[in-house]
């Protein structure tokens, strides 16, 4: 049956790049790791350093994790050929959009997997920090700025991350002056890095009765969250804090109390918050994760060789580093600034569907590497 033997061909055209794949995930050597780890925790002093012994297990997930996802593609790979072939031998014409998205499946796993090979950055594999703040435009900004919110939320859902919120600040009538949320699971720094930038929005607003076009921004910085095992020297006389009664959709379900926390770092004006833990303790341990995070991305950003290099009036993001538009009106696209990567589907973009943006972005910086040698 045609339509069997042409699922067949693009199923077969995925063949050569998964053995590919292998290699660029470096398979063996991984496989190599983990045994070399099982063995350190099967040893009798392995629990006497917990800190360590914590470590090695993560690392061993991890490693496991992406041996584990590239088994399964080979296997449903060979498992979708076999229904292919079953279905085509016995012209069962029923089974032709089964048939198609499986093959759709291996194709988009493949993908998906492929990408991961671009991640090699020292923080990549790293959650991320997202911190959102509207740019200037009242009501309308502050729309937009939620409108993100949930697109990264949304997002993260759709690739099985875990997305807190740290801190929310409500908008005066609508939306968020500015929130932060935390996206859990492995390379989210790697996949969302690129997004960092202004990211610009026309639309007829909802809150402008006489029904006009409006222009709107808000701004996006996106940081790798520092575990324990970064080093990052901070002077505390470097630091002040402030406390605060949590407020607003990250801090209504936490308590009344004072326990919100802002730590400024005097030397660069750099602010974070933390609101979602319920003790004050504990949301100046997240907002000091938060702000090693902040230093550390500026740091490698802007290619410094130190920490104390960091001038205060470098970690604004600007205006003018709009990295993509997103127009409802006169038509709907929306298109990034930097690849040219555009999706007509507004809607499907606001629900999270950006990874068309990130896979140009990962692409692009991938060949500007190859190019600079």
């Amino acid at each position: 049956m045609l339509q069997y033997e042409e699922l067949r061909l693009k199923l077969r055209k995925s063949e050569e790049p998964i053995k590919e794949l292998a290699e660029a995930l470096g398979l063996k050597a991984m496989q190599k790791e983990i045994e070399e780890l099982e063995l350190k925790a099967a040893q009798e002093e392995f629990w006497n350093d917990i800190e360590n012994s914590q470590k090695v297990l993560q690392r061993t997930a991890m490693l496991k994790g992406k041996v584990e996802k590239y088994n399964k593609l080979c296997e449903d790979y060979e498992d979708t050929m076999t229904l292919i072939e079953l279905a085509d031998d016995e012209g069962d014409e029923s089974m032709i959009d089964e048939c198609t998205e499986a093959v759709e499946r291996v194709i988009a796993d493949l993908d998906s997997q492929t990408l991961s090979t671009l991640l090699t950055g020292e923080y990549d594999s790293k959650n991320a920090i997202l911190t959102f703040h509207a740019g200037s435009g009242g009501t309308e900004a502050q729309d937009w700025a939620m409108m993100l919110f949930r697109m990264y939320h949304r997002w993260g859902e759709r690739h099985g991350f875990k997305t807190t919120t740290v801190d929310y600040l409500d908008g005066d009538e609508a939306g968020i002056k500015s929130a932060t949320i935390l996206v859990e699971g492995d390379n989210a720094y790697g996949y969302l890095k690129g997004e960092m930038g202004v990211h610009r929005l026309v639309r007829i607003s909802p809150f402008d009765a006489s029904g006009r076009r409006h222009t709107s921004f808000a701004s996006l910085e996106v940081m790798p969250e520092i575990d324990d095992t970064v080093e990052v020297d901070i002077n505390p006389a470097d630091i002040k804090m402030d406390v605060y009664r949590a407020s607003g959709a990250g801090g209504q379900k936490v308590n009344k109390t004072s326990s919100a926390v802002r730590l400024t770092h005097i030397p660069t004006g750099i602010v974070v918050a933390s609101q979602v833990e319920r003790s004050q303790y504990q949301n100046r341990d997240v907002a000091m994760r938060m702000l090693k995070s902040k230093l550390i991305e500026i740091k490698e950003r802007e290619n410094l060789e130190k920490i104390e290099d960091i001038k205060g009036e470098q970690r604004e993001i600007t205006w003018g580093s709009q990295i993509r538009s997103y127009v409802f009106m006169p038509y709907t696209l929306a298109k990034d600034t930097r690849t040219g990567f555009e999706n007509g589907n507004i809607n499907a973009v606001m629900d999270g569907d950006i990874d068309g943006f990130i896979t140009a972005y990962l692409k692009m910086q991938a060949n500007e590497k190859l190019a600079n040698g």
